[in-house]
This record gives structure tokens, sequence and C-alpha cells, in this order.
């Protein structure tokens, strides 16, 4: 069984799963930087408590899945979701919407893809993809970040699909089930409603951990890491930060970059001149976000290690902060007229 079906490949799996599935019920209007900003995924937060393959975790977008559920919601597209509590079930459900003409996002792990280059394997279960057929006994995966689709045995995916630790998805099935007309008037609201649930998300969640106050707070913890963790723990502390960012998330602060990519697109449904000036700082804040990458690797590959060093991290981090905040604070004053 194979489903008419074109593979996009995206920068960050969620958009591109998104993206492919509205695709796939007639909805073409959709673009990655639209669904990323529709379903207001820029984000940070920094939880010292919960660690991910032994280092703090760092987010640089909304937690997974809300991408998907805040684009449907805000577009008026019914979507199914279900988690199984047995493995039997989930492969036999999934049989099912294949054979109903579904194709279907799966949350799944990272570690076990057969298909990642090994450098990229690491326990993470948030990673989204698409199954969109069967032939003979392996699965047909569009996977939006890889060029080309893939394939895997039943055993396969249903190891990913089951992957334990954070966030097991518990085979986690969703899809688009129906959908009303979708309009430019649908889309202007749905801009309005992500930016502005994206203005509250990095500037008034309370507490120092998230938003723009979670980057000035995490610019803070890292000048103290070298005196506090020692150089070696604070450089795996800092490395924990570039995967989160480069690996996990779309390189180099590369959601920043899309976020800006969706200000620009917005522009055309809504002409505010708020947006592409704001755009031009969050292409600003990516290229921050890059630097600080580099920084920060070359602390955990030894090459830099001083007290100096450090604080020019934290000092890059302030920077974003400000710059984030002044966007957003910008887009915030937009008097929309819908």
């Amino acid at each position: 069984m194979k489903i008419n079906f074109q593979h996009i490949q995206a920068a960050h799996c969620e958009n591109g799963v998104t993206v492919s599935l509205l695709k796939n019920i007639g909805i073409g209007k959709i673009t990655e930087p639209l669904a990323f900003g529709i379903g207001s995924g820029l984000f940070f937060t920094y939880i010292p408590l919960l660690k991910v393959n032994n280092g703090p975790a760092f987010a640089y977008r909304t937690m997974p899945g809300l991408i998907f559920k805040r684009t449907c919601r805000a577009l008026g597209i019914i979507v199914l979701r279900k988690r199984f509590r047995t493995k039997a079930r989930a492969q036999e459900f999934l049989e099912q919407c294949l054979a109903d003409g579904h194709a279907v996002g799966c949350q799944v792990g990272v570690y076990y893809l057969p298909y990642f280059p090994k450098e990229y394997r690491f326990h993470f279960n948030a990673h989204n993809l698409i199954v969109y057929g069967k032939e003979q006994d392996r699965y047909l995966i569009s996977d939006p970040v890889m060029e080309n689709t893939e394939s895997m045995s039943a055993y396969e995916l249903e190891r990913v699909r089951f992957a334990r630790g954070v966030l097991s998805p518990r085979g986690q099935i969703y899809y688009p089930v129906a959908s009303r007309p979708i309009t430019d008037d649908t889309i202007r609201r749905a801009i309005k409603s992500g930016i502005t649930r994206n203005i509250r998300d990095m500037l008034h969640i309370p507490g120092p951990i998230a938003g723009v106050s979670g980057i000035r707070y995490t610019g803070r913890r890292i000048k103290k890491w070298r005196d506090k963790l020692g150089v070696k723990k604070a450089g795996l502390y800092l490395a924990q930060l570039v995967r989160m960012q480069e690996e996990i998330g779309t390189g180099g602060g590369g959601f920043r970059y899309i976020y800006a990519a969706f200000l620009q697109e917005a522009y055309g449904f809504y002409p505010d001149e708020i947006l592409p000036a704001v755009s031009a700082s969050f292409t600003k804040s990516g290229d921050l976000w890059r630097t600080a990458a580099v920084e920060a690797a070359g602390i955990y590959k030894g090459r830099l290690g001083s007290q100096e060093d450090f604080n020019r991290i934290g000092d890059y981090l302030f920077e974003i902060a400000d710059l984030e905040k002044q966007a957003f604070t910008a887009l915030s004053k937009i008097k929309w007229q819908l």
C-alpha cells in the first residue's frame, strides 16, 4: 500500500511534517516559515535540573508537537492524535491508517534511526517523520530533514516509535483529518494569533528560565561555570548548549532565521512595516547564536578556556536577549486590523 505523497525537505522536522501533512490533504498555502510562526515555534528555556545525555536541558523552540497542534488549530483543521500502551496496538493502528489512505506523522527517537549518520544518533525522543506507505515488509518514510525518502522494517520503526527515556513517544501518531477552506483571511488571523502567543511566551512567562529572561539567565550562569564546575565539566555543559542548538535544532540559531523568514512572509498577508524591520533583527539574532556556538565549541575542544572566553559567550547571550526583547516588544505594537 502506497499513498500518493510528495516528499518535502525542510530545515526542521516538525515544520516539515506539518507542511507535508497539510499538503497531503490539499492545503498548499502553508510554507515551513508560516507553520513555524503560526505555531509560535520560537522559544528558549534552560532547565538546569532536567538532564539530557548527562547535560542540562536547553530548548530553542517550543515543546515538540505544539507547532503542528497550534498551526492546525489556528487554521480550523481537525487533528487526530493517539499514543499507545502496547506495540501491537500501535502497529495495528498504523496499518489501518495507511489502508485508509492517511499519511501519518510519528514522534520517534533518534538514536536507532537506521538512516541517520552515526555521529547524529543520540538519545533524543522528539524527532518527527511521516509514514506514507508500505511495500512488502518495509514502511516508507518521509523524514523532512533528509534529501530523499527512506524505508524501515517493522522492527526498526517499532524500535524508534517506542524509544525510552525523556519525552518517550509511546508510539505516537498524528494526522489532519478534515479542514474547512483555507483563505488568506484565515491565514492572516492565524498569523496574528501565532505572533501574539510568541510575544507572551518570550516576554511574559514568569520566572527566570524561559523566554528572553531565560537567555539572560543562561548568560549569567555560563560566566560562573568555569569556577563552579571546572573547565572540563563546563566545556561539556557548553557542548550540550551547542548540541541542543545545532543537532536537535536547525543549526546555528536556525530557528531565528526561520522566524525571520516567517515575518517576511507574514508581511505579504499583513503589510505592516514593523514585520520586515523585526525580521532583520531575528536574522541578526541567528548570527549571534551561531557565533556563540562557535566560541562554545572552541572551549569544549580545548582551543579556548580562560574566564574571558566564558565571559564573552555570556555577553553574546546578553546581547541576544536584549535584541529579542526589543524585537518582540516591537511586534507587540502592531495594530492588527483584520
